[in-house]
């Protein structure tokens, strides 16, 4: 397990002066925030700002050029320097992985698995769990998301709402310190969007650990303990949703949110 997780004084995900860049375009240009057990924290901002990318980089799916990553107290070892620096301990990386699990847009089921089999699939072969220990667990999440009964049907028999949701239990499966949303109702249309954001609210009020990328304002404003707004790889301005979304300060916030509202 990692480190420090009994204080609950330390957040689960710190960051500190991250900077990230493809070639010459540099997307983060010195962002720090903090994800603390048991608060949700969103980020919003235009296409293009950053905050899918803080999130990659977070999880450790994309490395970053400069700048520290924490889990929880724990840094991450680094090896090289600029667009050359990786992670420098493989083992390092897998065990904090496993401990943070990620909800992607686009779903990303096995369509060649049942529902059942691509919740069970990532705690037993990646972690070498006891089969039947996961599987019982498996289904207590697919009830828990409202789909405990489409555990034998497989992604393509199942709409985008009820895909989604299974993601989420495949998520909760690997039993993770914090849960990552990258976007997780922009591909759905709104009937099958509100499935899954009351999934989303009833994690966050179990007093889960999550990050949201999301461009649904209502829902960062429902459910966030703590809203980060990304301009152009840097924090604008962040703060308690209330307090944000109520009295935006910076005229590109307000910019966005006015772009933003619900008509």
């Amino acid at each position: 397990m990692l480190t420090n997780e009994s204080n609950p004084a330390t957040p689960v995900i710190e960051i500190r002066g991250l900077h990230k860049s493809y070639g010459d375009l540099e997307v983060l240009k010195g962002v720090s925030m903090t994800a603390p057990r048991g608060h949700v924290t969103s980020l919003i901002g235009s296409s293009g700002s950053g905050k899918s990318t803080l999130l990659r980089c977070a999880n450790l799916l994309e490395d970053s050029q400069q700048g520290d990553i924490l889990f929880n107290g724990e840094p991450i070892i680094w090896k090289g320097e600029g667009l050359n620096r990786r992670p420098g301990d493989s083992k390092q990386v897998m065990r904090i992985r496993t401990n943070l699990s990620m909800v992607f847009q686009q779903f990303n089921l096995w369509s060649h698995m049942t529902i059942l089999q691509n919740v069970m699939e990532a705690p037993v072969t990646v972690m070498g769990r006891d089969r039947k220990e996961v599987e019982e667990k498996a289904r207590m999440y697919l009830d828990k998301v409202g789909i405990g009964d489409k555990c034998d049907v497989y992604p393509a028999q199942m709409s985008g709402g009820q895909q989604q949701r299974a993601a989420i239990a495949r998520a909760l499966c690997m039993e993770p310190q914090a849960l990552l949303f990258d976007e997780p109702t922009s591909a759905l249309d709104p009937e099958l969007e509100q499935e899954v954001i009351k999934v989303i609210k009833a994690l966050a009020e179990e007093g889960r650990t999550m990050i949201i990328v999301t461009h649904d304002m209502r829902m960062a404003a429902d459910i966030s303990d703590h809203v980060v707004f990304l301009h152009k790889g840097l924090i604008e301005e962040e703060g308690h949703p209330t307090e944000l979304f109520g009295n935006p300060k910076s005229e590109r916030l307000k910019q966005f949110l006015s772009a933003t509202a619900p008509a």
